[in-house]
């Protein structure tokens, strides 16, 4: 049996070295120049294609020359009016400001109605209420005598 594994190990040794020596051959040169008598046969032949010409390129369009630069009309605000039942329309700007300042330097609440765009009753009253809050005996800020 030894002695048949022989021819068909030697048969695989040799596809084997077959097949690896055709990887490593390189690979025949690129055809050379063409030939005069190819290049005769070229020149003979109808050249079908169209010169392209250059379209002139068209003028750039003209520029307005940039405008002076004028500083915009600001004109002063008219005096607020307010929503209709606000403080601000009540007793005006001047006014309202002064209350809301009041209310905002004595009252206690985190959120009170302390804004001109609130009646001015509801103003007052929290200015009102937040000073009754005081006794007898503590003094009161200035704002609560105004």
């Amino acid at each position: 049996m030894p002695s048949m594994m022989r021819p068909a190990l030697a048969a695989s040794l040799v596809a084997l070295s077959l097949a690896l020596a055709g990887c490593g051959q390189p690979q025949p040169a690129p055809a050379e120049a063409p030939t005069a008598s190819a290049e005769a046969s070229l020149s003979q032949e109808p050249i079908d294609a169209v010169p392209v010409t250059a379209e002139p390129t068209p003028a750039p369009a003209p520029v307005a020359p940039p405008k002076p630069k004028t500083e915009p009309v600001v004109s002063k605000p008219a005096e607020p009016v307010g929503e209709p039942g606000s403080c601000l329309a009540e007793i005006g700007e001047a006014r309202s400001k002064r209350l809301v300042e009041r209310c905002i330097q004595v009252s206690p609440a985190t959120r009170p109605p302390c804004n001109s765009a609130n009646p001015c009753d509801m103003i007052q009253g929290e200015i009102d209420r937040s000073c009754a809050m005081y006794g007898p005996d503590e003094v009161k800020p200035k704002e609560c005598a105004a």
